[in-house]
């Protein structure tokens, strides 16, 4: 079984979407990790501001049957076919990592730039997996956010509840 990182994030309807999201992937996979939910502000493009979290599923899938699987439940849940990579979305599923592979593989780029590029994803994975080496560079997630310019990005933790589990800072 592969551990994977996921990002999810929305910033349309974005309560409704990310509990849309974690019901798929709860389908799908079955009990997984979570991070707390950051608030933060659209990257890239002027937007609403996102909500964003990591999940840590355990999968046999390739990664090009993830990517398929993970792209089905964002179509199923309003996303364009068409959508740009710098637009709103309702529901935007990403995968962050996929063991400690490297490179392009089966179309996907591993580990995503967004890892070591944006607090949204850099935070909760610290959180959560704070001793987790990042596979190119070898530092821990934790080392990284300490590094990581904090007044470029910010985000707010939120209080936030999927199935009777409130997401929080443990």
């Amino acid at each position: 079984m592969a551990r994977v990182f996921l990002g999810i994030g929305s910033n349309i309807e974005r309560e409704r979407y990310i509990i849309a999201g974690l019901d798929a992937i709860g389908r799908l996979f079955g009990d997984f990790r979570h991070s707390s939910v950051y608030d933060g502000a659209a990257i890239g493009f002027d937007g609403q501001p996102f909500l964003n979290l990591v999940v840590a599923i355990e999968t046999d899938l390739s990664v090009a049957g993830l990517a398929q699987q993970l792209r089905a439940i964002e179509l199923e849940h309003g996303r364009a076919a068409n959508a740009t990579r710098f637009s709103a979305r309702q529901l935007d599923i990403d995968i962050l990592t996929y063991d400690d592979l490297v490179g392009d593989i089966d179309g996907v780029q591993l580990p995503r730039d967004e890892v070591l590029e944006n607090a949204f994803v850099l935070q909760p994975l610290a959180e959560m997996a704070p001793n987790v080496c990042h596979p190119v560079n070898g530092k821990t997630y934790a080392e990284l956010w300490g590094e990581f310019d904090r007044g470029s990005q910010q985000l707010k933790c939120i209080d936030f509840e999927w199935q009777g589990r409130v997401f929080r800072p443990e």
